[in-house]
């Protein structure tokens, strides 16, 4: 035997002006017209240009002159002004809840366009990764921390290229539309480069050019950019960004370091030594995690920083989107409350191969 799912929250609204007229109408004829509970009639059209449309405003507020007047005459209210008054209320409240509803309406028919144009440019800037890239299986999680939005200043990319799998996490300075266009000039520069530059470090540069010209005063944007090869290593450069995450295949995790860590693009000084690309080696049942500082960074109510190298044992789910997700909810859960900053994730792993001790090595 299945369970009656509770009535949500929108069809208990949308009965509420039905059941107060109803609730009105009995209570003033138990009780005479010595009680004066006429003029509450018209909270039936005020509930419903809340939370209805302006012709179930009208069809409700048409109705509530209808028991205005009936309950008037068998008062007999209308001998006097008492009745008169209570029937002007209503027809007030009635007009005012068709003007509401009007443009309660309007607002919600704008608030979807800019959704839709939200959701097409999130699909511009940050389009889905693929599946597999190479060897790799990709599973990506990104969360805003503007209430409402879908896109933010974390940026991420996965490019299949001549010289191997290429890919770029990173995070803007600041929040907001400027943030959006400062991510869609570094992943545009990073798309086109990809597939030219023979190196991280030519690509590397090519991004801090792109940046410099469009960035002013002190702004900057931290990356980590990843190259994977044929051979069992990936290499890295870091600007500034998070180290990466290693799970190995026993589950433990460890954090490779750059020998030295290169300014964030948009503040490198003409002349100055540039970054050191690194390799680490990642062998087939291993992950690599590459994020942004919301991760990390979340505080839970006592102010501690998310564990992840704790948390290493929630991606051991064979399915790479599956232990994104219990990782993403993990940091939610952590954070206690809405999130302060945009947090990417991108996991990475060879496909074809378990994740766990077992799994057999090439």
């Amino acid at each position: 035997m299945t369970m009656k799912e509770p009535p949500s929250h929108g069809t208990l609204l949308s009965c509420m002006p039905v059941a107060v007229m109803a609730v009105v109408t009995g209570v003033d004829v138990v009780a005479g017209p010595g009680v004066g509970l006429l003029p509450l009639v018209s909270l039936g059209p005020a509930f419903s240009g809340l939370v209805g449309g302006w012709r179930r405003t009208a069809v409700i507020g048409v109705v509530a002159l209808l028991l205005c007047v009936g309950l008037g005459l068998y008062n007999g209210l209308f001998e006097e002004s008492r009745g008169f008054a209570a029937l002007g209320s209503v027809a007030g409240v009635t007009g005012v809840g068709i003007a509401a509803a009007v443009m309660r309406s309007r607002r919600e028919t704008e608030l979807a366009g800019v959704r839709s144009i939200a959701e097409v440019a999130q699909r511009v800037l940050l389009r889905p990764v693929p599946l597999t890239a190479g060897p790799l299986r990709v599973a990506v999680s990104y969360t805003s921390a503007v209430a409402e939005a879908r896109i933010g200043g974390d940026l991420y990319e996965v490019v299949a290229s001549p010289h191997g799998v290429r890919v770029i996490v990173g995070d803007v300075q600041g929040k907001g539309l400027a943030a959006v266009e400062t991510a869609a000039v570094v992943l545009g520069a990073f798309r086109e480069a990809a597939h030219d530059e023979p190196d991280l470090v030519g690509l590397g540069e090519r991004l801090e050019r792109s940046v410099a010209r469009e960035l002013e005063g002190e702004k900057f944007v931290t990356a980590i950019l990843a190259e994977f090869g044929s051979d069992h290593e990936v290499v890295f450069v870091n600007y500034g960004h998070p180290d990466p995450m290693r799970v190995r295949r026993d589950g433990t995790a460890d954090f490779p370091q750059p020998p030295s860590y290169a300014l964030p693009l948009g503040l490198g000084a003409p002349g100055s030594d540039g970054p050191k690309p690194y390799p680490v080696s990642f062998a087939p049942g291993e992950q690599l995690l590459l994020y942004t500082d919301g991760v990390t960074e979340a505080r839970d109510d006592q102010g501690a920083f998310y564990p992840l190298a704790d948390r290493a044992h929630l991606l051991k789910d064979p399915d790479p989107h599956s232990a994104l997700i219990a990782l993403r909810e993990d940091v939610v859960r952590h954070a206690a409350g809405p999130p302060h900053d945009d947090a990417a994730m991108l996991l990475l792993r060879y496909h074809g191969h378990g994740m766990g001790k077992s799994a057999p090595a090439d």
